[in-house]
């Protein structure tokens, strides 16, 4: 009996990697899928800016969901539209995930015979499963959330096509108090960037500009509790309550946080394993592991059970939101 093995090419590339690839010419079909909101916009906005002249003639939008069945034949029909005086015409869909059937049946004679006068963008925001990145037809754009040095560096030459020289721990920083929301951290770097004009940039002006993420205020105060530093703990705790206004809404943060914290203590996964649990990258886990390790998982049990009974309390008018965020701390302090 012979085996055949038939290869397919499967064209994958990180969001870093696009400008360079567009340089190189147009593809076929891009796949934008991933979980930064910033990655997809920009990633649709470069392959426009490269390819889209007249695009209220050339372009033309749907939504993946309007689009089962038959209904997918609109999709082809506007990639086999001709551009009105203009190399290329783009249509673009979002959250399109089509089953392999419908696949086979509607969209893989057009998108291996691809017309050549089209481009096609699909922008999935990595909500559902999707075959169509192991489509040898089809280039796949990873825009999920980037690691911290890949944003560290892009704030870094950002700065610099600005004419504004940044140190390495201070776009770190940027990094991670933007908890690697590409987002959020485009926003701060523009602040920063109208703020100073050009020359040097201090790390000491990003701690006062930059603002925290609330997630990364309760890292911070986390780090503060294992070191037993009291006083950064209430000063995080005190700056959060009053530019939020609400300890309810904190104490749920801590919650939550005590409570990864928790399951990391007591797992022995890795961290590939838990961060798949817990939804969260591996590196957060990396970081968490490290907290829980060095507050340990008593405390952390009776951490857990502190702001449970408080949110409890509050929610059943027994007390207010001031008191039980005090018992919160007398247990973190006192044990």
């Amino acid at each position: 009996m012979i085996f055949i093995l038939l290869c397919v090419k499967i064209q994958l590339m990180k969001f870093t990697e696009l400008k360079n690839d567009i340089a190189d010419g147009a593809k076929n079909i891009y796949l934008l899928e991933g979980d930064d909101a910033y990655f997809l916009l920009k990633g649709e906005q470069m392959i426009k800016s490269a390819f889209l002249e007249n695009a209220e003639l050339n372009f033309s939008a749907f939504d993946g969901e309007t689009l089962k069945g038959g209904a997918i034949t609109s999709l082809t029909s506007a990639l086999e539209s001709f551009p009105f005086m203009a190399p290329k015409r783009i249509v673009k869909v979002t959250d399109f995930y089509p089953t392999e059937s419908e696949y086979d049946k509607f969209l893989k004679n057009t998108f291996e015979n691809f017309p050549p006068t089209s481009i096609l963008i699909i922008v999935n925001h990595g909500g559902k499963k999707s075959d169509l990145k192991r489509k040898g037809c089809i280039t796949y754009v990873d825009c999920n959330r980037a690691d911290e040095e890949t944003v560290a560096k892009w704030a870094y030459l950002t700065f610099k096509r600005a004419g504004i020289t940044c140190p390495v721990d201070a776009c770190t920083a940027i990094a991670r108090y933007c908890l690697c929301n590409m987002s959020r951290v485009a926003l701060e770097v523009e602040k920063l960037i109208d703020y100073k004009g050009s020359g040097a940039l201090t790390r000491e002006e990003v701690e006062d500009f930059v603002y925290k993420d609330a997630d990364y205020r309760i890292y911070e105060m986390t780090n503060a509790i294992a070191r037993r530093d009291y006083d950064k703990y209430l000063s995080i705790q005190s700056d959060l309550c009053r530019k939020n206004g609400d300890e309810t809404s904190l104490m749920s943060g801590l919650f939550s946080y005590f409570k990864n914290l928790l399951t990391i203590a007591e797992s022995r996964g890795s961290d590939a394993e838990l961060a798949r649990i817990l939804k969260m990258k591996e590196y957060g886990v990396k970081k968490s592991r490290e907290q829980a390790y060095s507050i340990g998982a008593e405390k952390l049990k009776a951490y857990v059970t502190a702001v449970y009974s408080a949110l409890a309390d509050i929610k059943g008018g027994i007390t207010t939101p001031q008191s039980g965020l005090m018992k919160i701390n007398a247990t973190i302090f006192f044990g």
